[in-house]
């Protein structure tokens, strides 16, 4: 069973300095891993990420058309679009999904439980009520990653994930120190 307890402490901004000395020696001791992918672009070890930068949203929260601006899938971010909004409202299948403190915390846990378990190194992780953000460095695809933590976040929500959680989310890759370093930060600190 994962969470073994609700309390999580959240990491003070004065404890960046260690993720950071952390990343760096990370980086300089380690070669980069061979990342399993089905995308061929990314199987060699000179193109394999240091980390991916995870971010995904609860359900019905953030809808294609959002006055906040949205993602179209290799379009980047678009601008409000009030009748998409209203359309994509009209189709869903449920209520919208907004985490509370108890929920929060128990994919907190759950998010760490897993990257112990597996053995990814977890950088920063930021759960909101209708987001979640994380940094991670893993052996494998970041989509496979979010899959994982979905799934077992949902599982322990008492949830499916397509009822929890939006379909997919954004995973970014992540190929030098400094943009580890300002994935960590924006996670910690300007949430």
């Amino acid at each position: 069973p994962y969470p073994t307890s609700t309390k999580r402490k959240r990491v003070p901004s004065h404890r960046f300095a260690s993720f950071t000395a952390h990343s760096l020696a990370l980086r300089a001791a380690v070669p980069p891993p061979v990342v399993k992918t089905a995308d061929a672009r990314h199987t060699d070890t000179m193109s394999a990420p240091i980390a991916y930068f995870l971010t995904w949203t609860t359900y019905g929260t953030w809808l294609s058309g959002d006055s906040r601006g949205w993602v179209r899938t290799g379009g980047g971010v678009q601008e409000p679009d009030l009748i998409l909004q209203e359309r994509m409202r009209s189709r869903m299948k449920g209520e919208s999904v907004v985490l509370d403190t108890i929920q929060r915390r128990t994919v907190d846990e759950v998010v760490r439980r897993h990257c112990d378990i597996r053995g990814w190194t977890l950088h920063a992780l930021n759960v909101r009520t209708n987001h979640v953000h994380v940094v991670v460095s893993a052996g494998i695809g970041p989509e496979e990653v979010l899959a994982q933590f979905k799934a077992w976040a949902s599982r322990w929500l008492g949830k499916p994930a397509h009822q929890r959680w939006t379909e997919h989310g954004s995973t970014r890759w992540i190929n030098r120190v400094e943009d580890l370093e300002a994935a960590i930060r924006y996670t910690l600190e300007q949430q």
